[in-house]
């Protein structure tokens, strides 16, 4: 009876393993990409000010903004998405729940310093700017509407965490047709385990984990 492979490596060694796998086949990239940045908010990349930040790679943000205006040049949309809740926190649900501190996630009020997208967040005037309440950009917004009135068949996922609100997307995402990519160096979380095991887990299943330079090559591809 099959049983549970085991392992000694560390996620980081699993995520190189599964990475350096040529066998590995591609989604790839289509013709009409979109690219959602999930949650660049200061609650999750102020370092200074807030707990709830983190940081993987230092120039995040700076690879956001490049391949957000390499997707703007193409005519494609480009989201940009935050959570905010409401004083009483109730439409948190039951996600909100569990703890009630400063830092809570529905403590992240409309207005505050928390619900801000972080300031080096390049965000034109044509971009759209999407509030969601849970995990998945895709839940109880009109994403889905706005990229099939785009007629987009890839969809780049950047932002954070990569455990959360961007496996959330990316599953949501292949969930209803597109090819997914994942730039490497556009996401982020707060542990390495959860983020390497998580970049595994979406190569091995969900969408296409590449170099930020690599999608960018594939977009410019896309101009000529």
């Amino acid at each position: 009876m099959p049983v549970m492979e085991t392992s000694s490596l560390t996620a980081r060694q699993y995520w190189e393993q599964v990475k350096a796998n040529p066998n590995r086949a591609k989604f790839g990239f289509g013709k009409r990409p979109a690219i959602v940045n999930i949650d660049v908010q200061r609650a999750y990349t102020d370092l200074d000010a807030f707990k709830t930040a983190y940081e993987t790679d230092p120039r995040q943000i700076e690879h956001i903004n490049a391949l957000s205006a390499l997707v703007r040049e193409l005519g494609g949309p480009v989201v940009w998405t935050y959570v905010a809740y409401l004083e009483s926190g109730i439409d948190a649900g039951t996600w909100g729940t569990r703890t009630n501190t400063p830092d809570s996630l529905q403590n992240i009020k409309h207005g505050s310093e928390r619900a801000q997208f972080d300031p080096r967040a390049q965000i034109a005037p044509s971009d759209i700017v999407m509030h969601k309440r849970m995990a998945s950009p895709f839940f109880e917004t009109n994403l889905w509407s706005l990229l099939t009135f785009a007629q987009v068949d890839t969809l780049i996922v950047t932002g954070g965490s990569t455990s959360g609100c961007v496996r959330a997307c990316v599953i949501d995402s292949l969930s209803r047709g597109y090819r997914t990519i994942v730039p490497e160096q556009c996401v982020a979380d707060k542990h390495e385990i959860p983020h390497f095991a998580n970049l595994a887990d979406i190569m091995l299943k969900y969408g296409d984990v590449e170099s930020v330079d690599y999608v960018a090559e594939q977009l410019k591809a896309l101009r000529a």
